[in-house]
């Protein structure tokens, strides 16, 4: 990564943290040669502070670090996109992000997906998701096999708000499925992956 750090009178350029699954911007920093430097040789997010005049690693008191899964230079190479898995909340004030807003990707397959972690960590007398994850695998194949079932029936209709909802179900339950077998959807999402032929 060639960045061009004399465009500006400090040696900074600026550094957009965003968060490598929900897409949130967490941050904004800059960095130096040597932060950047860090920052790609520790995997953690590493800036320059400029009212400090020092070299910082996000989290490095609290705990709570910037994980790095990416760096991106853009166009011009004079600001860096670090796509990062953040630990904890990303302000100093105690908030997600920078920008006071939570740190939650829109309702999205992968939302889901903590959703269905977040239920397995509940009693089974609240949770229908942990109550059914506790029957085993062979229930929840079952409990899939019937979900695809009455998406065929539904299909074969014409309520289209039927059809919808058995959907729903099946997506459900297939990601629990896929919970229990001790896959995440990224696994099936980097199975299409290497299937697709540009």
């Amino acid at each position: 990564m060639e960045l061009n750090f004399n465009k500006y009178t400090d040696g900074l350029v600026p550094a957009i943290v965003q968060d490598a699954n929900t897409n949130k911007v967490l941050m904004l920093g800059f960095v130096n040669e040597e932060a950047l430097k860090i920052t790609q040789e520790t995997g953690k997010a590493t800036f320059y502070s400029r009212s400090q005049k020092k070299i910082w690693t996000k989290g490095e008191t609290s705990g709570n670090l910037l994980n790095v899964v990416e760096i991106l230079s853009d166009c011009d190479n004079d600001t860096i996109l670090i796509k990062a898995n953040p630990i904890g909340p990303t302000c100093h004030k105690g908030t997600d992000t920078c920008f006071n807003e939570t740190n939650q990707s829109d309702f999205s397959l992968e939302y889901l997906e903590s959703v269905i972690n977040q239920r397995l960590s509940e009693s089974p007398e609240k949770s229908y998701t942990r109550r059914l994850f506790d029957k085993g695998i062979n229930k929840l194949a079952q409990k899939v096999g019937e979900e695809a079932v009455e998406l065929v029936i539904e299909a074969k209709d014409e309520n289209d708000d039927l059809f919808i909802n058995e959907a729903a179900d099946l997506m459900f339950h297939y990601l629990l499925l896929l919970k229990a077998k001790g896959f995440k959807l990224d696994d099936v999402i980097s199975t299409l992956a290497r299937r697709h032929k540009k």
